[in-house]
């Protein structure tokens, strides 16, 4: 499992009626997450093989655990657990901040895409070695 987190704060604007977060916005705080952590990963290195690559998401479970309220400090962990042919699965942790508690798990699967041909392809084997080492570290 990687070593990668990063925090960020419920906003007034992701809360419901019950003062809790909304169910759909644990899907945004994961993209949020990922988002960082490819920023994080830098695979950059790879070249073409990576910058030019497609993934598309093609399912999202969440597990909710323990709502977060307004201004809890969410800290989001991700990494890799699983790498297929074409796809990749990652886990996503919501932690409260503060406590460190676990408040929901979200799991997606993205699937490497052929953009032209609007199907999937295989991972490039660069991309694939450097996935490889992100999952371990």
């Amino acid at each position: 499992m990687s070593s990668f987190s990063t925090r960020f704060r419920v906003r007034y604007s992701e809360i419901d009626g019950q003062k809790i977060v909304f169910n759909s916005r644990y899907l945004e705080y994961a993209d949020v997450v990922l988002s960082e952590f490819w920023r994080w990963a830098d695979l950059s290195e790879i070249g073409p093989d990576w910058l030019d690559a497609e993934f598309n998401v093609v399912r999202a479970t969440v597990n909710y655990i323990k709502s977060f309220r307004l201004d809890d400090m969410i800290e989001g962990r991700a990494h890799i657990e699983r790498i297929g042919s074409s796809s990749m699965t990652h886990i996503v942790e919501l932690h409260h901040a503060g406590t460190g508690e676990l408040h929901a798990t979200v799991e997606i699967v993205s699937v490497h895409v052929d953009l032209v041909a609007r199907k999937s392809s295989p991972i490039p084997q660069s991309v694939r070695a450097r996935l490889e080492k992100l999952g371990r570290d």
